[in-house]
């Protein structure tokens, strides 16, 4: 008797969420199939069936799709968006296009603000599996590593802005990455975090080094993709720039997923409505109400500056960047704007961040200077 093959099913990447949608589909005993790692191809690929004036989430989603379809994937997943942002147009613009290729019966589509109980729904109907207590294990498996794998993220940063040799830290990361991906319980999760700290604290570094410390807001997948985001991190991390992602896919879903009953503290939707006032009172779509309000928390936490990345013709983002000016009667804190699509050049990019870390290390050397001064005074 043959043994009944897996189904394999594929998501888009978006920075290192594949290992927890990996994590949660092998405890429903579906193959998580990850497609090609995002490169100049598949934007190629996205690019030739995407109209012209998409942005370059979409086109890079698209690209993941067809590619992992083509080297064999049974679905590809979308997470669909009511709001109000062309994120909740993208599912069936992207089945249209995989209907037109003869895969119309691949796709399959994710509610994710129906909170817990769409993703109950979703990978009910994608594994078959009916068993509550598996699928919870399934989801509770998935949100745990998406949060222990931003705060491995963190760490891995407070190291490469300090490392002695260039890319040490990184080489740390990846081990500590593997030892992430291949925990396939919560307490295997567990001893991998404490593992993976470990691996990163062998970095050799220098713990006093003077460095300048950066959030990055804008668009959620850009903030998350290295490729569309040209590893923004890893060229600060070379420049001694120690970066926070300010829109993080475990703030996103502490947001969206998890009751409230579970929640502690202020959440990261909740802090913007509060810190966005009186520059912006409402959701405009997209992530414009985080960012607006991400710039007011850097500046209040004395951070030295702030990175706003989006996609070319994103209008919630537009939008947000326009109010920038507005803050800064109270707000002093710099900040680089970065609009991305696939015309983007490195040079003129890494010219840029090199422009602007100059900028905030000058301005807190005379910021450290004045107030030396001012003590010396007294």
């Amino acid at each position: 008797m043959t043994e009944k093959r897996k189904i394999k099913a594929a998501f888009p990447h978006m920075g290192n969420v594949y290992i927890a949608w990996a994590a949660a589909l092998k405890k429903l005993g579906v193959e998580p199939f990850i497609p090609p790692i995002t490169s100049k191809k598949t934007l190629e690929i996205g690019s030739k069936y995407s109209p012209d004036s998409i942005c370059l989430p979409y086109k890079l989603i698209l690209g993941n799709f067809i590619q992992a379809i083509e080297n064999g994937a049974d679905y590809v997943a979308m997470i669909s968006s009511p709001g109000i942002c062309r994120l909740g147009e993208y599912g069936q613009s992207i089945k249209n296009v995989l209907k037109d290729m003869g895969h119309e019966d691949k796709y399959t589509e994710l509610q994710l603000y129906d909170g817990f109980k769409g993703i109950y729904k979703f990978l009910t109907g994608l594994s078959g599996v009916k068993n509550p207590i598996i699928l919870i294990q399934a989801i509770n498996i998935a949100v745990r590593k998406v949060f222990v794998l931003d705060r491995i993220e963190n760490l891995f940063s407070y190291y490469r802005a300090r490392e002695l040799t260039v890319g040490t830290a990184e080489r740390h990361y990846h081990k500590a990455l593997r030892m992430i991906t291949e925990a396939d319980d919560i307490k295997s999760l567990k001893k991998a975090e404490k593992a993976a700290v470990e691996e990163l604290k062998q970095t050799p570094y220098d713990k006093d080094k003077e460095v300048v410390t950066v959030d990055i807001t804008g668009e959620i997948f850009l903030v998350q993709d290295t490729f569309s985001n040209q590893n923004i991190e890893k060229e600060l991390g070379r420049m001694g720039v120690q970066t926070r992602r300010s829109l993080t896919v475990s703030s996103f879903i502490k947001d969206a997923i998890i009751p409230k009953c579970f929640k502690k503290g202020e959440t990261h939707l909740e802090r913007a409505f509060r810190m966005a006032k009186p520059y912006l009172m409402r959701d405009i779509g997209g992530d414009a109400l985080e960012s607006v309000s991400d710039v007011a928390y850097a500046d209040e936490r004395g951070i030295d500056g702030i990175i706003h990345i989006s996609p070319f013709t994103c209008m919630p983002e537009i939008m947000s960047q326009n109010i920038f000016p507005a803050m800064r009667e109270n707000c002093e804190i710099p900040i680089l704007t970065l609009i991305m699509d696939e015309q983007t050049g490195r040079a003129g990019y890494i010219t840029r961040l090199e422009a602007f870390v100059d900028l905030m290390k000058r301005r807190k050397f005379y910021k450290k200077k004045n107030e030396q001064q001012v003590q010396s005074a007294v």
